[in-house]
């Protein structure tokens, strides 16, 4: 594991990748509407990495080569939905928004779930506890703690409210590449913190909880891309980058 640790003129710049992502990212949010198609989301993504002379850090990843510039998962689908002209937003749907973008080679990378119209008071407790175990774990990217407090923060919340965290997916570290070393889980295997690699200054990592209403477990659909949970209950998933510096953490991502 080669883990990188960036110096206060490359979090500068990070800063300012992290700006554009999540200015573009608020825009795709708002616009998240009932009659709104995930491709609409789509293009307002694109015109945005267009006007602020950005690049996709999502479009051709991987292999099959991811073929939008976001991930848009509504309902069900826990990450990586593919944005098309079908999936249109109705009153009381959620939707995850995941988007990324690479500025002077630097990447940030950024999800949230919106409620759209008039949520059931259910899924709106499903994702104020996703955003809130978002913001637990933020709270402890500080030098000297461990990758595992993060990912008990997470899990510790989620479960008291009932919910599981998705363990197939996990956060990772961010930089040059979007997905760096170390892997930053949402769960602890013993279920305690006080686990894994001890975070650093000038560490980068992306952190982004998938808290599911049901169980943990993932289907992937025949599209290769778009992750389901196996027993279709709703799903919910936030994400920030954030920088561990010696004043606390930086959410490069936040506006």
């Amino acid at each position: 594991m080669r883990i990188n640790y960036r110096s206060k003129a490359e979090l500068a710049e990070m800063r300012e990748a992290g700006v554009v992502a999540a200015t573009i990212l608020e825009e795709m949010c708002q616009a998240a509407k009932p009659g709104v198609s995930t491709w609409d989301l789509e293009m307002i993504a694109r015109r945005g990495i267009e006007k602020f002379k950005v690049k996709s850090a999502f479009l051709g990843y991987a292999s099959p080569p991811y073929p939008a510039v976001l991930c848009a998962s509504i309902n069900e689908v826990i990450v990586h939905g593919i944005p098309n002209k079908k999936d249109v937003l109705k009153d009381g749907d959620i939707i995850g928004i995941d988007f990324g973008i690479f500025k002077n080679g630097w990447c940030a990378d950024n999800a949230r779930t919106v409620c759209v119209g008039n949520v059931s008071p259910e899924n709106r407790r499903l994702v104020d506890t996703a955003r809130e175990a978002l913001d637990k774990a933020i709270a402890l990217c500080l030098p000297n703690n461990r990758l595992g407090d993060l990912g008990h923060a997470v899990q510790s919340h989620a479960e008291s409210r009932g919910y599981s965290v998705v363990r197939q997916f996990v956060g990772h570290g961010i930089g040059r590449q979007m997905h760096e070393d170390p892997q930053v889980a949402n769960f602890t295997e013993n279920g305690r913190p006080d686990s894994g690699k001890r975070i650093k200054s000038g560490l980068v990592i992306a952190v982004e909880p998938m808290v599911n209403a049901g169980a943990p477990e993932v289907e992937i659909l025949s599209d290769e891309w778009t992750a389901v949970t196996k027993d279709r209950s709703m799903s919910a998933h936030f994400e920030h980058t954030i920088a561990v510096t010696d004043n606390g953490p930086w959410v490069l991502t936040k506006l």
